[in-house]
């Protein structure tokens, strides 16, 4: 564990860093260079929680550990999470549910936004038609990791309650009156065939009724919702779900953005939140310098926001909106960009890149 401040000012936010494993080691670096060239008022704290750790020694998450996180920290980040030489990756669910769970971080806040035209495979799509939000129900559903056993198999069981679905669904609704884009929430589920996902729209259109009368209620089968988000992204503004399909459509979204390498995702609870990039660890490019870390970088961004608007700070808002600026900036150039972007005869490395947002920043060229 080491801590490293960004600057000496006495209030400066303190910020968990779990790189993890993977290429989450070598895009952590480059989001964190990022947050240094924007000289917001932040210090980090390393965790060495992870593949190598838990080979090491048998320790996924240490006694104190989601205590302690919950504790001296104002943010939490996290690089990627599985190792092929771990069985069945424990170390990742431990570290990733736990937080989740045991820091009741109830929202899973999956932006959806087309920051350059270029980067989108439909035609004729310019970026405000693909600017929406998914919150992904995060505590409960098929996701409570519980199992029991049968003759020929295992149930898991599809836990939906009143509590995490009013919350959730709250968070969406003040979500889209912050937003004052189309003042419209879309409650995406199964409800057709799953008796769960009737309940959790049940409650959606309760609570829109009653609590947010100026928002417009919309209502999808996660089925038919995929197909819309890919053709017609300029439908949504906030969308939410149950924790599988909250799952399934953003991920499905991030192909109209640019794709995984884009992707970013902000864990959220009313105390505690984790930033993380969501393309996961990809054990077969770690090591090579080669992973896009935009995903990581953009992760930073939505910390910084988050933070801002928390403590009420214009620096880290600002800080925010600059590393926006920023990565926009570079994706519009076209040139310093990885693999999955620009192909590999023109790719950049993953520390280039990094460092070519972070020159942006230093360079005050958004």
């Amino acid at each position: 564990m080491t801590v490293i401040p960004s600057s000496a000012v006495a209030e400066n936010k303190k910020i968990a860093v779990l790189p993890g494993d993977g290429i989450g080691k070598e895009v952590i670096p480059q989001a964190v260079k990022v947050i240094a060239a924007t000289q917001a008022p932040v210090e980090f704290t390393y965790f060495d929680w992870g593949a190598d750790r838990y080979l090491a020694d048998g320790t996924t998450v240490p006694p104190d550990g989601f205590e302690r996180l919950g504790r001296d920290f104002d943010a939490i980040l996290v690089g990627a999470f599985g190792d092929p030489r771990v069985p069945s990756n424990i170390h990742a669910k431990e570290i990733l549910l736990g937080m989740r769970f045991q820091m009741d971080l109830y929202a899973n806040v999956r932006p959806v936004r087309l920051l350059d035209s270029s980067l989108c495979p439909l035609k004729g799509i310019e970026p405000k038609d693909v600017d929406f939000v998914v919150i992904r129900e995060n505590t409960e559903d098929a996701y409570t990791g519980e199992t029991s056993s049968i003759t020929d198999g295992r149930v898991t069981p599809i836990l939906i309650t009143r509590r995490a679905t009013e919350r959730v669904v709250r968070y969406a609704f003040n979500l889209a009156r912050r937003r004052k884009k189309q003042n419209k929430v879309t409650c995406v589920d199964k409800s057709n065939i799953i008796g769960a996902h009737r309940y959790f729209r049940d409650v959606f259109r309760e609570i829109g009724q009653q609590e947010f009368p100026d928002l417009t209620l919309d209502y999808a089968y996660v089925d038919a919702f995929c197909q819309w988000q890919i053709r017609n992204p300029e439908w949504y503004d906030v969308v939410v779900g149950p924790n599988l399909v909250g799952d399934i459509i953003s991920d499905n979204g991030a192909t109209t953005a640019g794709g995984l390498g884009l992707a970013v995702g902000g864990n959220i609870g009313d105390d505690h939140a984790m930033f993380e990039p969501i393309h996961g660890s990809a054990p077969k490019h770690a090591g090579k310098d080669k992973a896009n870390p935009l995903a990581a970088i953009l992760a930073v961004q939505m910390m910084l926001d988050w933070l801002g608007q928390r403590h009420e700070d214009s620096r880290l808002a600002a800080a925010a909106k600059n590393v926006e600026d920023a990565v926009a900036s570079l994706l519009s150039e076209g040139r310093t960009l990885t693999y999955d972007l620009i192909g590999e005869e023109q790719a950049s490395r993953c520390s280039e890149v990094g460092a070519a947002v972070a020159a942006r920043l230093t360079n005050h060229e958004t």
